[in-house]
């Protein structure tokens, strides 16, 4: 199993503001185990892992910890997510994704899909902190982690690519990530002049001053650890070479694993873990409208129909939550601003044109002539008087195209 030590040092984070999800204040439906999601009209699989002692109140980091070539979700869970469940201590939330054919391809960018998908399940589901959006894997999983943070750099705080390449693509890849490699001097698999190359994506667009860092000799058996210099606040690089082939299990003085310690699962921790939250609000049943993980997206306000005070009237607040090219997802936040008890409630909008609605949590979403209308799921139509409750949304196109809501009762 993969181990380590675990530390960390602060740093400084980046001025975007993020929220905590739809998920904090309400009993989760989801659990640990193996479960399945239709995404990119497929059936995937995924491995969860929920902390012990789950509170609900309590924004969690969502960890993705992706396999290797002919690898499995159940040897990331078997293995403890590189080392990061024990080293969590259950602060943060796991999720193994299975590759098709046990590979990243990301063939039409579908893996990547499906990275959104659960996050947006997740998210509505259990209490996430935005700001702590994290990647990894080996190998094959190590491209994919790549490909998440060159793809949804708003989405993620950071990654750590072990033994990596450009194998699941590279869409975008132009914005800072806080980003660690981890490779092996002679890798026999992916040469490390291929991490190398994937590291040096995040030394330019974190500002970085470039760097050929120190590397162990040959039969050394050691690791060097380099941070570099300039980056970005709040957007480190780290770049760990160790003298070894291509392994996820590294150990000093040693060319096997067999009882040893490997040190990559506490060095991947190390990042994570200190880099702070930049949440600014609590959680609770029906979050306020806060700025979220995009500096650029302004959150709307938008009240609905009915004037408040009366003995039935609800408004409607919008928010981006994440936004990535092409895409983003939203929360709204319906609250009962009336004097009496609510038996359901609707949401209606014009979709700014670009958009398209592609799915919805906490309720139920149809569509007309270009007007899109969200009613009370069966158990969150019910609403005392000042109370509220939220639903989220995935759409395509600009995020930044805000509509205006309307709220009615019934």
């Amino acid at each position: 199993m993969l181990t380590g030590v675990l530390g960390g040092v602060a740093a400084a984070a980046p001025t975007a503001a993020a929220a905590t999800t739809a998920g904090c204040g309400k009993a989760p439906t989801l659990a640990s185990g193996t479960r399945t999601i239709r995404s990119a009209n497929l059936n995937r699989s995924y491995i969860l892992r929920v902390p012990d002692g789950y509170d609900r109140n309590r924004p969690y980091r969502l960890i993705f910890a992706f396999h290797w070539l002919n690898g499995t979700a159940g040897n990331v869970s078997s293995a403890g997510y590189y080392g990061l469940q024990g080293l969590s201590e259950n602060s943060a939330i796991l999720v193994a994704p299975q590759g098709i054919d046990n590979g990243w391809a990301n063939t039409g960018g579908r893996d990547l899909t499906l990275v959104d998908d659960l996050t947006a399940l997740i998210e509505g589901d259990l209490c996430v902190d935005t700001s702590q959006l994290f990647a990894t894997g080996w190998s094959y999983g190590g491209a994919m982690s790549y490909a998440v943070a060159c793809a949804r750099p708003t989405v993620f705080r950071a990654v750590a690519v072990m033994s990596g390449a450009n194998l699941s693509g590279c869409s975008g890849g132009t914005q800072p990530v806080a980003y660690l490699g981890i490779h092996g001097t002679h890798d026999s698999v992916l040469d490390i002049s291929l991490g190398r190359g994937i590291r040096d994506t995040f030394v330019r667009n974190n500002g970085c001053t470039p760097q050929n860092p120190p590397e162990p000799a040959r039969g050394s058996l050691t690791h060097i650890v380099t941070s570099y210099s300039g980056c970005r606040a709040g957007y480190p690089v780290r770049w760990a070479a160790f003298d070894g082939d291509h392994t996820p299990e590294p150990v000093d003085g040693s060319t096997g694993t067999s009882g040893a310690r490997t040190w990559v699962g506490g060095e991947i921790w190390r990042f994570f873990s200190q880099l702070p939250s930049t949440t600014t609000t609590s959680p609770s049943v029906s979050p306020s409208a806060s700025s979220s993980v995009s500096p650029s997206v302004s959150p709307s306000v938008s009240p609905s129909t009915s004037p408040s005070g009366q003995p039935g009237a609800c408004t409607a607040a919008y928010r981006v939550v994440n936004s990535w090219q092409d895409g983003f997802q939203a929360e709204v936040t319906v609250t009962n601003t009336g004097t009496a008890a609510t038996t359901g409630w609707r949401v209606s909008w014009a979709v700014p044109a670009g958009q398209s609605v592609s799915q919805v949590w906490n309720g139920s979403l149809s569509s007309s002539g270009g007007t899109a209308t969200v009613t009370n799921a069966n158990y969150n139509g019910s609403l005392a008087p000042g109370a509220g409750t939220t639903f989220g949304l995935l759409a395509n196109g600009n995020s930044a195209a805000t509509p205006t809501l309307t709220c009615a009762l019934g």
